[in-house]
């Protein structure tokens, strides 16, 4: 089958789409044909060496297709069952992949393969960011970062969906449209130095109880400064670079605030976990309220153009490989 791999950490030049032999499935995995793949930020990570992964490798966490063949001890699912998947293992970006089945979650009948991969590490993201790292309240105000981005636009609309006033920020003018029709409110441009202020402004002066950022160096300094008393800094991401050192005593200084470094791995390490996480994604993509943008197509040979895209943040929604 054909599959992108890497020898070396680096640019999106080192991905190489290569023939390989993949192995039968092992007791207690599926492999899973792939119809579409997603495409997300923390594929960078690895593809760069930021989150280090042994060489050579694949890459690719999240996928969607149909069951193709059954380890030994696998009775939950069957072949030909539609299924999408998003905490790896690693090898996505590729026609096909075997998968823990404990990991794999059955789609539901009206949602498409392309929105699923598309939509569930990005969605489960959202949910773990909004209902459990710090759950959104109605009537409160948040910042969320990179709100024209692939995780912003579900979060955004779902933050809106929670009750919540949702203060979005982008990179560039041409982002704040899409930003605002999915759920904000509000839309600053981080380009301009004063966006803190300008939340300080919306908010009275009182500032935001939690900032969601996952574009990290670029926006640190400002998401502090716009935090309320006692608010919490949710750094979940690093598009722009990894967040400089600092003194803890600043989080004292700006207003005993709180600091978490959360990734979904963490919050979907049970069956039951992941499992509910899809089934709360699910239902509000079901209902409406939460609609997955996919701006972005490439072929699965193509996997460099995508990445390249990535980074330029030039950028919108969802990004897909297909095969």
């Amino acid at each position: 089958m054909k599959a992108i791999r890497f020898d070396h950490a680096g640019g999106p030049e080192v991905l190489n789409l290569e023939d390989i032999e993949p192995p039968p499935p092992a007791a207690g995995q599926v492999r899973v044909k792939h119809t579409a793949i997603g495409v997300n930020f923390i594929d960078t990570y690895h593809r760069s060496g930021l989150y280090p992964v042994p060489l050579p490798s694949g890459l690719g966490l999240e996928a969607a297709g149909v069951v193709d063949a059954l380890g030994d001890g696998v009775s939950e699912l069957k072949m030909g069952d539609r299924v999408g998947y998003c905490t790896g293992p690693i090898g996505a970006y590729a026609e096909a992949n075997d998968v823990p089945a404990d990991r794999v979650v059955k789609l539901p009948d009206g949602m498409s393969d392309e929105i699923a991969a598309a939509s569930m590490l990005k969605g489960m993201t959202a949910e773990y960011l909004l209902r459990r790292t710090f759950a959104v309240q109605r009537g409160q105000t948040i910042v969320f970062h990179a709100a024209a981005g692939g995780v912003g636009l579900i979060a955004c609309q779902w933050a809106k969906h929670l009750g919540a006033t949702v203060i979005g920020t982008v990179g560039s003018d041409d982002k704040i449209d899409p930003a605002r029709s999915h759920g904000c409110a509000h839309v600053l441009n981080t380009r301009n130095e004063d966006w803190p202020r300008q939340v300080r402004d919306i908010t009275g002066g009182e500032g935001v109880p939690v900032v969601y950022d996952g574009v990290g160096k670029a926006t640190w300094q400002g998401s502090l400064d716009c935090l309320a008393v006692r608010g919490m800094m949710v750094s979940f991401g690093n598009a722009s670079g990894a967040v400089p050192a600092f003194d803890p005593a600043v989080l004292s200084a700006k207003g005993s605030l709180y600091l978490t470094r959360p990734t979904l791995f963490h919050y979907v390490q049970t069956r039951a976990e992941l499992q509910q996480a899809a089934d709360d994604l699910f239902a509000v993509i079901e209902s409406g309220a939460v609609k997955i943008s996919i701006n972005q197509r490439f072929k699965l040979a193509d996997a460099r153009a995508a990445h390249e895209a990535l980074h330029s943040r030039a950028t919108t929604g969802a990004t897909v490989l297909l095969p």
